[in-house]
């Protein structure tokens, strides 16, 4: 019964497996990209707060750019990346073992 499980997990390894790589190279890509973009924004938004005074509209563009820098939505994104990467791992163990 043990054997048909393993035959069955498989095919889920190996789309783990694929998964895993393709949105590792995405999300290098995009961490990269967003990080540029998110230095622009929060100078943008330092210059919105000293020079034109306004404080809700640079604060706002503040928070987006923490939202969008490598301690936010990448390391978000890192973290779920890691999660599938241990159950392609998990399963891994179990057709091996």
């Amino acid at each position: 019964m043990r054997i048909i499980f393993k035959i069955l997990a498989a095919p889920f390894v190996l789309v783990l497996t694929l998964l895993v790589a393709v949105l590792s190279f995405l999300l290098s890509l995009s961490a990269g990209l967003l990080s540029i973009l998110a230095s622009v924004l929060g100078l943008l938004s330092v210059l919105m707060l000293f020079v034109e005074k306004d404080i809700s509209t640079g604060i706002a563009g503040l928070l987006m750019a923490f939202a969008i820098s490598p301690f936010g939505l990448p390391a978000l994104a890192g973290w779920l990346l890691a999660k599938l990467d241990e159950l392609n791992g998990s399963l891994r163990g179990f057709i091996t073992g």
